[in-house]
């Protein structure tokens, strides 16, 4: 029955991707614990992310090297800074420390040294930590050696090595070598500016490399000379939003969606504006501060505008899969319904069908048992007659005193009483009497008011004559051969029936036997 209900689960409820519009449908081979899942959400959810590192290594998904750069990159670049310092358990900035020891460990593994991809992932990783923990020096060297590992990777890697050598002047000029990290910013914007086709990476690594001379510029201010740099990033925006496709490479920082492309183009061109303002503002034109700031104004209704009418389709797109879902989960639930209803009919008349069949089999034994029973009865009685006829009374022709007096000789001699276990239904059993014949024999046909008394004063006795005789054994073992399955109730009942404590009363008996052997 569990089949054919999954089999009508399975038919009730397939559907296609169609039914769910645009939203990706989980596969049974999907898996959540995989790198890219991890380091699509690391920014904002580092936890999750390394629980889903664990995770994925435990499945072998990804082996510990792998998880282990996963590690460094998700402590040193996450945006959420206080929850990974929080993870690790230690002060402001122990993600970093973490970030780096982990990158430095990595840098001797054979397996990073012989793939140039990943090395260059690990020394971004040393790069960046030692930029945010203001070590300017171990920040030039590594950027640095990541720009020698960029060149060797060839043309793809040309405009990483860019951006890179923008860190160095940015470095330099740290250090107070302005001229020196200025020119070299200025010959990567030369070389990106140069560029015939301008790729997504291209237009990345220029507004990085234009931001970065704009704060060198600002911090000599030099207020008038980042204007210029600052219109150039809203151009390349400009264009980047007109035409994205061309701008289209496929690398990983490229926004994955509209509205991914939205965000980053509205964050930096924000940005640039801001310099524009801020420049216009310390060299006193009012004038074009203030159309300044008007731009931002009207680039922040319209952002906002266009994010309103994108949630809007966006919510329309959802309310229309939603529908879409319920008439498929409503013609699911009355296919699954139809099929339970016909699913429990089956199994009602079955189980009735069953019970039926099974409570006539339990009739016809029953009543093969009463009968067996009765001869049986009858035979043991005669067997008992034949064998004794003074000794086996039928206990359907004696009196209750006749038949208590037979019951107990054969419990008495046999020492049934013994038996932890002895009890109404060993005498039913061992005499095939009924219940209300065995409370009568005892209540009308002997001088005790229940069976339990007259079993409890047979085993007393036994077990004073025990104490007496077998003087080596203890009080537990006397009270386990005399039948009590408890030595301290046996010692309680000891007590009310004799006066005294078995050990006092063994030690009264022993006493009064030396006292006659003197006299």
């Amino acid at each position: 029955m569990i089949l054919v209900f999954s089999a009508i689960l399975t038919i009730g409820c397939t559907r296609t991707d169609k039914s769910v519009g645009n939203r990706n449908v989980s596969r049974p081979t999907d898996s959540l614990y995989t790198k890219q899942t991890a380091m699509t959400i690391y920014g904002y959810q580092p936890e999750r992310a390394l629980q889903i590192i664990d995770s994925a290594v435990i499945l072998g998904n990804m082996g510990q090297v792998q998880a282990e750069q996963c590690r460094a990159r998700i402590y040193s670049m996450t945006l959420m800074h206080a929850q990974a310092d929080s993870l690790l358990g230690g002060p402001d900035g122990i993600r970093l420390d973490s970030a780096q020891a982990i990158a430095q460990r990595l840098l001797s593994n054979d397996s990073i040294n012989a793939d140039l991809k990943r090395l260059r992932d690990v020394l971004e990783v040393l790069a960046y930590t030692n930029r945010m923990k203001k070590d300017t020096l171990g920040w030039l060297d590594w950027s640095r050696e990541l720009v020698g590992v960029c060149r060797k990777m060839g043309p793809d890697a040309e405009t990483d090595a860019l951006r890179t050598e923008a860190e160095i002047g940015a470095a330099l000029h740290a250090v107070g070598q302005f001229e020196q990290g200025m020119a070299k910013i200025d010959s990567v914007i030369e070389k990106l500016n140069g560029e015939t086709k301008f790729r997504f990476s291209d237009l990345d690594a220029l507004i990085i490399v234009s931001k970065r001379k704009i704060a060198m510029l600002g911090s000599h201010e030099r207020f008038a000379e980042t204007i210029p740099l600052a219109r150039r990033i809203i151009e390349r925006l400009d264009d980047y939003e007109a035409h994205p496709e061309a701008y289209h490479d496929s690398s990983h920082r490229e926004p994955c969606n509209d509205q991914k492309r939205a965000d980053y183009i509205r964050f930096y061109r924000s940005q640039a504006q801001n310099y524009i303002t801020a420049a216009y503002a310390s060299l006193g034109e009012e004038n074009n501060m203030i159309n300044a700031f008007t731009q931002i104004e009207n680039s922040v209704r319209e952002a906002t505008a266009r994010e309103h009418i994108a949630r809007y389709n966006e919510l329309q797109q959802q309310m229309k899969a939603e529908r879409q879902q319920t008439i498929a989960n409503r013609a699911c639930l009355i296919a699954v319904g139809i099929g339970i209803l016909a699913l429990l009919s089956f199994a009602f008349a079955v189980v009735v069908i069953f019970k039926n069949s099974a409570i006539n089999r339990k009739n016809r034994v029953l009543a093969q048992q009463i009968a067996e029973g009765v001869k049986y009865k009858k035979m043991y009685w005669e067997e008992k007659r034949m064998q004794a006829p003074s000794a086996a009374p039928d206990p359907d022709t004696v009196t209750d005193e006749q038949l208590f007096q037979y019951i107990n000789e054969v419990i008495v001699r046999e020492r049934l009483f013994l038996d932890p276990k002895f009890e109404r239904q060993t005498i039913m059993d061992r005499f095939q009497l009924k219940k209300e014949r065995v409370g009568a024999v005892f209540s009308k046909g002997s001088n005790y008011s229940k069976m339990t008394s007259y079993i409890q004063q047979l085993r007393l006795e036994y077990a004073a004559k025990l104490l007496v005789e077998q003087l080596d054994k203890s009080i537990v073992q006397i009270a386990t051969d005399s039948g009590f399955s408890s030595s301290a109730y046996f010692c309680n009942c000891f007590r009310q029936h004799f006066g005294l404590s078995p050990t006092d009363f063994r030690k009264d008996v022993l006493t009064q036997k030396r006292d006659n052997i003197t006299r």
